[in-house]
């Protein structure tokens, strides 16, 4: 089924469809429990925009290199044969010219994410035509989203380049390969902030 925007829909979702055999503990649903939601359709997205304007930068230098891939593939990532930096930093390689994201918005972006180490993709809305919809500057992604990306403009492309300590800290993510240590760059299009 396909919703319109504008309409309200209810979901019930079974064990098996929604978080499986292990449930989520962190939201206190278990691995028997059917989830409800209602859910209110207020715009929608193409699954494979990203921002319009012009890109003024593309990082470079010790920063890794941006540039627009394909129209609907997102942006190619190019680490420098340098160290990783210490600390995190955020480039804006496109200035969008809608309104400023505060904390405590959702906002809705489409992103790629490459690991410094490796030099290989790990995640990317892009390669799955899903923009991302999240919570922003109030610990629903890792720090450096949440840092990085407050006090963006809509319409903006931001590069992120986020130390360990700002991603997922000591432990990683091994199910994205991503050790304790690794340094993660995002180039992350902000599409819109509500």
């Amino acid at each position: 089924m396909r919703a319109k925007v504008g309409s309200r829909v209810l979901a019930v979702i079974p064990p098996k469809d929604a978080f499986g055999t292990t449930g989520n503990s962190q939201i206190g649903v278990g691995a028997n429990d059917t989830v409800v939601f209602v859910i209110d359709m207020l715009k929608s997205f193409d699954n494979t925009a990203g921002v319009s304007g012009t890109q003024t930068s593309n990082g470079g230098g010790s920063l890794p290199t941006v540039t627009a891939g394909a129209a609907g593939k997102g942006p190619t990532i190019t680490i420098p044969k340098t160290a990783a930096p210490k600390s995190l930093e955020v480039k804006t390689l496109v200035k969008g010219t809608g309104p400023v994201v505060k904390k405590g918005q959702y906002i809705v972006v489409q992103y790629t994410g490459v690991n410094w180490r490796t030099k290989k993709v790990f995640d990317s809305s892009w390669s799955r035509s899903e923009p991302f919809a999240t919570e922003i500057g109030e610990g629903q992604v890792i720090p450096g989203w949440d840092d990085g990306l407050v006090g963006q403009t809509v319409g903006s492309r931001v590069l992120l380049v986020i130390p360990p300590s700002d991603g997922y800290g000591k432990t990683g993510s091994s199910s994205a390969g991503i050790n304790g240590t690794d340094t993660l760059v995002f180039a992350i299009d902000i599409i819109d902030a509500a």
